[in-house]
């Protein structure tokens, strides 16, 4: 066992990142409020979609840590948090079982659902299983061609909103499609925070984000413009009807978003890490009051 864990336990609480959980839980809430105020709400499949969320964000981050790792990408001077396999912590056949047992949990989750909502969900959950596996994995791992900014937009934004919705409902509404902007929005500067770090040594390792294509300057701009559009949207809900004044109550969270687009700002290296776990935080709260204002206001 490596220096940096003293039993099994830590070393898979160490792969699964648990500061990055927070971005898995709150698309989920969003849908939940929905549920709740059009009257749709199913708690049985609400808690799977949770228990799905968090488990395919564990298991995006187990197969990460691998497939980085076989690719190279995980050197030495790496400055985001311990890499298990590069490290040495877990074996990539370990790590090949963690991913193998968190995605099938996952899909026993997701069967109940198919069984209540039918082939839409089936879809759905086939092509999130595809994004988490072949972010870092695959013949085309597309965060290594610029491309996981928009694939998690559309994870954590569009398909974990609507599927959380819909597993309950069986249909999606306008308001519901509106409201996973934002999320999904915040949830990207995530990635937005991870690549701005990685910079130096995503290019070492030949992977292309957009950071590495266009440089800090431009990860600024687009942490900023994905701020402002998260809390634009609720505005815009509210003004054209889709949803009460409650959907206001996100923006109770925008001095913290001040806060952190300033501190990105003027922080380097290793201290980013910081801000990453602060970004995911901000994702969370955001949508725990942008929920209890569609709930409390319907």
């Amino acid at each position: 066992m490596s220096k940096f864990v003293t039993s099994p336990i830590s070393a898979w609480i160490m792969a699964s990142r648990p500061r990055t959980l927070p971005a898995a839980a709150a698309p989920v809430f969003i849908a939940i409020a929905f549920a709740i105020r059009d009257g749709v709400f199913h708690w049985s499949s609400a808690l799977a979609c949770l228990l799905i969320s968090l488990l395919m964000q564990v298991g995006a981050n187990f197969a990460n840590d691998l497939f980085d790792h076989e690719r190279g990408s995980d050197t030495p001077d790496r400055l985001g948090p311990v890499r298990v396999t590069a490290a040495g912590i877990l074996t990539p056949a370990q790590m090949r079982w963690g991913i193998g047992i968190v995605f099938g949990l996952a899909a026993i989750l997701g069967f109940y659902i198919i069984l209540l909502r039918g082939w839409p969900i089936l879809v759905l959950g086939i092509a999130i299983f595809l994004a988490a596996l072949l972010y870092t994995g695959g013949p085309f791992p597309y965060g290594y061609y610029a491309l996981g900014d928009i694939f998690v937009f559309l994870s954590f934004g569009v398909a974990a909103v609507c599927g959380t919705y819909y597993s309950q409902s069986g249909t999606v509404t306008q308001a519901v499609g509106w409201a996973s902007v934002p999320i999904g929005l915040l949830i990207v500067n995530i990635l937005v925070v991870n690549n701005t770090r990685d910079i130096q040594t995503d290019a070492i390792a030949n992977k292309r984000t957009l950071a590495v294509y266009f440089g800090r300057r431009a990860m600024l701009a687009e942490y900023l413009g994905c701020l402002l559009t998260a809390y634009v949207i609720p505005i815009g809900l509210w003004m054209f009807g889709l949803a009460t004044v409650g959907c206001m109550f996100a923006w109770l969270s925008f001095p913290w978003a001040v806060r952190l687009y300033v501190e990105f700002k003027r922080t380097e290296g290793r201290a980013l890490n910081k801000i990453l776990a602060g970004t995911a935080q901000l994702a969370l709260i955001y949508a725990i009051l942008f929920a209890m204002g569609v709930v409390v206001f319907r």
